[in-house]
């Protein structure tokens, strides 16, 4: 989806008669139909592949070999082909052949344990830091950094991106706390997972929450100013023997006016300071607004293309696709000739959709 909306002709190969998904995360593609077990299915997916710089799997590993498109027969088609893989476990290692999800990925790199509470198990931060952040994100930085390094050396190459290790990555500011001496294995207790009082979310009149993150001295300070508090009695803010008897005083100080009304107060000042909002509420908020950082296409709110580019903005450039929407498009495209192409859909050997109407497009 990222290098979609970065401008790339992203083609999806997807199963005959895969099902209709309307995934947002497929914003932005082509779709083809192939039957990769056929012999004509699997010489007409070579064919894209000899034309293509980037190719991603995602399947277990050793998948794409039994099929005939694993990396040593991609690269000997073409030879400075970017080939991405992207598991959960890895290529090799004890697990790389097990199943898996993200609540797996973090809790084995050490992530999940650092989420929630003392008292309470470990809860998921949804699907975002495996998935995407570790999965998928990193994936496109090493695609596009071995990209990079083919211009100069006229060379693919394989780019393997297991979540696994992406998690243990991400998790670079917590070996550095525990290299200073300055991390707490005690869940929740340290200052980037809600324990001290100036870093947390707290609960409104209202029921709903407001997130202070009055890190620095002078942040900590608009705050006390801000809140009217007695600058004398927070001033051994950094005394983790005092942080929850702290937190308990803010958590009843905030409990006294609604989410909107704190708001006022604090939005928009140095006291680094924000509403919760649901991902509902999130696209109507006047920052996220101005920005333009949901859009609606098709009919459908979802987040924009992001970074932002000075000269050469993304775009998302359309909707989901059916399975198999653009089959005899992009083969017409390697080369194929329409009873070429014909011949492959009778075989099914690909498949072909039709066009959906523009209703459907938008549902």
């Amino acid at each position: 989806m990222i290098l979609a909306d970065l401008g790339a002709d992203v083609i999806r190969v997807a199963r005959i008669g895969e099902q209709d998904q309307r995934n947002l995360l497929l914003r932005g593609r082509r779709s083809v139909a192939i039957d990769l077990k056929h012999p004509d299915g699997l010489r007409a997916a070579w064919r894209l592949i000899e034309r293509s710089d980037l190719l991603i799997e995602g399947f277990r590993p050793g998948v794409t070999e039994r099929l005939g498109v694993g990396p040593d027969d991609c690269l000997a088609l073409n030879p400075k082909l970017i080939y991405g893989r992207v598991t959960g476990w890895g290529q090799e290692g004890p697990n790389a052949h097990v199943a898996g999800h993200d609540i797996n990925y973090i809790a084995l790199a050490g992530a999940l344990y650092t989420f929630g509470y003392a008292d309470r198990p470990p809860r998921p931060p949804t699907n975002i830091v495996g998935d995407f952040a570790a999965g998928g994100m990193l994936l496109v930085i090493g695609m596009l950094g071995a990209l990079w390094e083919s211009r100069e050396s006229g060379q693919g190459q394989v780019v393997d991106a297991a979540m696994v290790d992406g998690v243990a990555l991400t998790m670079i500011s917590v070996f550095s706390a525990m290299a200073a001496g300055d991390w707490d294995d005690r869940r929740g207790s340290n200052i980037g997972q809600g324990a001290p009082p100036y870093y947390a979310a707290y609960e409104t009149a209202d029921g709903g929450y407001v997130s202070l993150g009055s890190i620095e001295p002078g942040f900590f300070d608009e705050l006390c100013t801000r809140l009217k508090l007695d600058q004398r009695e927070w001033a051994d803010r950094n005394n983790r023997a005092r942080w929850p008897a702290m937190q308990q005083k803010m958590s009843e100080l905030f409990k006294t006016r609604t989410r909107d009304e704190w708001c006022r107060v604090l939005e928009g000042t140095d006291a680094c300071f924000a509403p919760v909002l649901t991902p509902r509420e999130a696209p109507d908020h006047p920052h996220n607004a101005a920005r333009d950082t949901f859009v609606e296409i098709g009919g459908v709110l979802q987040p924009g293309p992001a970074p932002r580019f000075s000269r050469t903005p993304g775009a998302i450039r359309g909707t989901p696709p059916v399975p198999g929407e653009h089959t005899a498009e992009v083969l017409a495209q390697c080369g194929l000739a329409d009873d070429e192409i014909e011949a492959l859909v009778r075989s099914r050997a690909v498949g072909q959709a039709p066009t959906p109407p523009t209703e459907k497009r938008m549902a």
